[in-house]
């Protein structure tokens, strides 16, 4: 297991790793390396490239690059990555949920704070089976883990499944309706169909508005009028519940 630091202050950046081999000792057991970054455009660099860690540890507020830039990288290349953001102020809290941050931890940092982060990064990180959609295509039939769909679309009686990779896997020509074929994944609480034509992974809805959803990867997808409401309901609703459960106000910041 890898962990990356990203601190611009080479104070903090030191504190912050001595706070995490004083929790190595604590649990032997618990292995991982470490990497330290005090530019946070290197850093991008790395996570373009595909060079991804299992937790990161970012400050928020750095030059050129930003923690919220550096955590909606992440997930566009790891989706299940887990990103822990440290600060200086609690401005930016909201933020946070946009890349869908464990934890949000002010400083001076609390060696307590820290190590209850990691044991619940690691705790999320755990193997747990993963559903996954079947597409058929002309290559034959395709199986797609759903935590890495970013979203459906159905255009000229075909199914084009994004991925948050970037890749898109399109299906032979589809013979029931959009709604009978996507009903399954449809039931998932992670998605919502935001149009007659698109079904949106909500892990990855970054704002929602009446005619528009903007995703981590900045791509928009228009939200149907007879829809806006019901999707605007369920998607305060999703966030809601994943704020509880990652253990309310109290745990996130």
């Amino acid at each position: 297991m890898k962990i990356t630091l990203c601190d611009d202050s080479l104070t903090d950046l030191c504190e912050i790793e001595n706070l995490l081999l004083k929790y190595k000792t604590f649990y032997p057991d618990r292995h991982f390396e470490l990497e330290k970054f005090s530019d946070p455009s290197c850093l991008y660099r790395r996570i373009s490239e595909g060079n991804l860690a299992d937790i990161y540890i970012l400050d928020m507020l750095m030059p050129k690059r930003t923690g919220i830039d550096l955590g909606n990288q992440i997930r566009r290349f790891g989706p299940e990555k887990v990103i822990i953001y440290i600060t200086s102020s609690d401005d930016y809290a909201l933020d946070a949920y946009g890349v869908h941050a464990i934890r949000y931890l002010l400083k001076p940092l609390d060696e307590s704070s820290l190590f209850e982060a990691l044991d619940y990064g690691l705790s999320y990180m755990r193997p747990r089976e993963e559903p996954v959609y079947m597409v058929k295509t002309k290559e034959g039939l395709v199986q797609t883990p759903c935590t890495k769909i970013e979203y459906i679309e159905n255009t000229g009686r075909r199914l084009e499944v994004h991925l948050t990779d970037g890749e898109i896997i399109k299906s032979l020509c589809i013979r029931k309706s959009f709604d009978e074929e996507i009903r399954e994944i449809a039931e998932s609480r992670n998605f919502q169909q935001i149009h007659k034509s698109f079904l949106v992974n909500l892990d990855y809805v970054k704002q929602l508005t009446a005619g528009s959803a903007t995703l981590c990867s900045g791509r928009q997808l228009p939200v149907s009028k007879a829809r806006a409401a019901a999707a605007k309901r369920e998607y305060l609703l999703f966030i809601s519940e994943k704020h509880s459960a990652q253990g309310g106000k109290n745990g996130l910041f």
